[in-house]
């Protein structure tokens, strides 16, 4: 029994000299592990080369390309330096003179950080030393066609530079090219390379090479595919910017024709709801719940009009405006604005929502013509204009808290579908005596149009006068 366990013991010591079992499996995959984090980690170190905290978004990706593609080439001069001389070339040494260069400009750029100089210098090296190399082997062919690489001058300048870099570069590059076959077949001594390893080349110059090329043609279709996707979402958000100040068919007139629009409508309705006595309240509350309550009831307020098809004017102040039969015409307007008025006051009159604001509204609604526009060339907006809009907000203003105040106009439009009740006659500023109505429901069974849905009622008879300045 005790010679087993001091053979066991026995064992697993020399297990442990030798690197065997548990001890063995633990430790050895460190360095592998240790490997594969730095190998992870390299593209996100070598992306920090030349940054800088002033960058932007767009330098800042646009230098960690070119430092990663300067890098990626970097072992290809190597290997292909190495196979030249290996064959007895100097031509070979040409790479390695390549990748000095290139060594070092980067080394440069980390200090300065300056992106164009970088990137000149690669466009040189990449020309001139696959080009140049093609006059002491012999020519394009002779050179198993090594001065393709040059091709990468002008495709770089391009993705870098844009297209009038791309150009320049690209008439240098078939200059070079065109110049330093010619004179590798006429100054050029005979090749000592093995037909074989010419040919070899070849394929290998066309096929590495044009994976460079593909690679850059794919960050320039990359490039411009997100510009198109950059605009586009721009382009998004500048329309949606107008469609919110402005109504959807007059934001399409501007965007056909950028002229001055002015439109004549016969006949509309104007509701103007005010908050009763909220500057006194508001002057006790701090800015942030001030906004919140406007924001909560105006918020609920353009879903209500969005619901019956009426076009939010503005708000002025704590004080709504909205209109029906603008900026398309329809011959419900006034029944329209009205059940929203009456939608408006049971919100604020009810439990929960914005009924628990606690507060209180003034409601005025006139009927009549009005002028309708955008003005203005910074905040522009859509606006009406006419005696009717005028007296839509005395109606208003001079009229009780928690009631809806029409006028005879309006009365006469909605009298056969609403219960109105004479408020009697009111001395209106700038209108003298005019005799008003409050809104206070719909009518049980109203004889003109029972059955009729407030929101898809549009006018057919309704007139609109377009004068595009």
């Amino acid at each position: 029994m005790r010679g087993s366990v001091a053979r066991g013991h026995g064992r697993r010591r020399w297990r442990r000299r030798l690197g065997c079992g548990s001890t063995s499996r633990a430790r050895y995959p460190l360095p592998v592990t240790s490997f594969r984090t730095l190998l992870e980690a390299a593209p996100g170190r070598l992306a920090q080369i030349g940054a800088s905290p002033q960058d932007d978004v767009e330098t800042r990706q646009r230098k960690a390309l070119l430092v990663l593609i300067s890098v990626l080439i970097l072992p290809i001069s190597l290997l292909w330096g190495s196979l030249y001389l290996a064959f007895g070339s100097p031509v070979g040494y040409v790479p390695f003179a390549y990748f000095a260069v290139l060594v070092g400009a980067i080394g440069v750029f980390s200090r300065t950080r300056d992106l164009a100089w970088l990137l000149r210098v690669n466009l040189v090296d990449i020309l001139l030393a696959p080009t140049l190399s093609m006059i002491p082997l012999g020519g394009f062919l002779a050179a198993g066609g090594v001065g393709l690489w040059g091709i990468l001058a002008p495709m770089g300048a391009l993705v870098f530079g844009g297209v009038r870099s791309g150009i320049r570069w690209y008439v240098a590059f078939v200059a070079v090219f065109l110049g330093s076959g010619i004179a590798g077949g006429i100054l050029g001594s005979a090749s000592t390379l093995p037909a074989w390893f010419t040919s070899t080349m070849l394929a290998l110059n066309v096929a590495v090479g044009g994976t460079m090329v593909f690679t850059l043609l794919a960050l320039f279709a990359k490039q411009r595919q997100d510009a198109l996707s950059a605009m586009k979402s721009a382009q998004e958000q500048a329309e949606n910017l107008l469609l919110s100040m402005l109504p959807r068919s007059i934001a399409e007139r501007l965007k056909a024709e950028p002229q001055t629009i002015a439109d004549q409508f016969t006949s509309a309705s104007i509701l103007f709801a005010d908050v009763v006595d909220f500057t006194p309240r508001a002057e006790h509350l701090p800015p942030a719940q001030v906004v919140g309550m406007l924001d909560q009831l105006f918020g609920y307020f353009d879903i209500l009009a969005d619901r019956y098809g009426l076009e939010k004017i503005k708000t002025i102040g704590d004080c709504y405006m909205v209109a029906a039969g603008v900026p398309s015409p329809r011959t419900d307007h006034a029944r329209a604005l009205a059940l929203l008025a009456l939608d408006m006051l049971q919100a604020v009159q009810s439990r929960g929502g914005v009924g628990d604001l606690g507060l209180e509204l003034r409601i005025g609604i006139n009927s009549g013509p009005v002028v309708a526009g955008v003005i203005g060339h910074k905040r522009f907006l859509y606006d009406l204009w006419g005696d009717a809009v005028n007296t839509a907000s005395r109606m208003e203003s001079q009229g009780t808290p928690g009631h809806i105040q029409i006028t005879g106009a309006t009365h006469e439009l909605i009298e056969d579908e609403f219960v109105c009740e004479p408020r009697g006659t009111v001395t209106v500023k700038g209108k003298g005596e005019m005799e008003t109505w409050y809104l206070v429901g719909p009518k049980p069974n109203p004889r003109s149009t029972a059955g009729q849905d407030p929101v898809t009622s549009v006018a057919s008879e309704n007139r609109i006068v377009s004068a595009d300045v």
